[in-house]
């Protein structure tokens, strides 16, 4: 498909903001974008396409991509100077991905909802690096190549980051609050 939009076929590179734009606003939102995290994908896009003719042939796009997004979404939030509130990075995750069938049991939905909550608090106690690594992992649900891929790390640093992460949210998160 990159090749298709190399060769300037407008219909390739609709194709291919489609198939990543989920994730890409699922990134943005987790990564502190909050009410921008729209923008924030739209102009990583535009870089993402600007960059095309450094895309290495063969390797990833959604690692690509997503590091791309990172980038946008760290620059945004430095350039607005504010910190996105867990009850903006909550609803941006929600609206972008829902976590709870509506068929839940409310006694079900109630305290997944609580579960959430408690683990976004955690990930806003965690560095950057630890937030970072623990939301390409499992928020976003990339395997561990990909992560290493995104974030610019060697693999052995996203594991043994990933390993400190979790034990942190480990000791952050109370009893029973983890997802399981």
């Amino acid at each position: 498909m990159i090749a298709r939009v190399r060769a300037g076929q407008p219909e390739a590179y609709a194709e291919l903001v489609r198939a990543h734009t989920g994730i890409a606003l699922r990134a943005a939102a987790a990564l502190g974008a909050g009410p921008d995290a729209e923008d924030v994908v739209q102009q990583a896009f535009v870089k993402a396409y600007c960059a095309l003719g450094r895309f290495r042939d063969g390797a990833a796009f959604r690692p690509w991509l997503l590091s791309i997004v990172a980038n946008e979404t760290r620059n945004t939030v430095r350039a607005a100077a504010r910190r996105t509130t867990l009850a903006g990075r909550e609803a941006a995750l929600v609206g972008a991905e829902p976590v709870i069938p509506e068929s839940a049991d409310p006694a079900v939905a109630t305290l997944e909802t609580e579960r959430r909550a408690a683990l976004l608090a955690a990930l806003e106690k965690l560095t950057e690096e630890h937030r970072l690594v623990v939301t390409y992992r499992y928020l976003l649900e990339m395997d561990e190549r990909e992560t290493a891929e995104a974030l610019g790390w060697p693999r052995g640093t996203v594991k043994s980051r990933l390993n400190r992460a979790l034990r942190r949210l480990r000791r952050l998160l109370p009893e029973g609050g983890a997802p399981a």
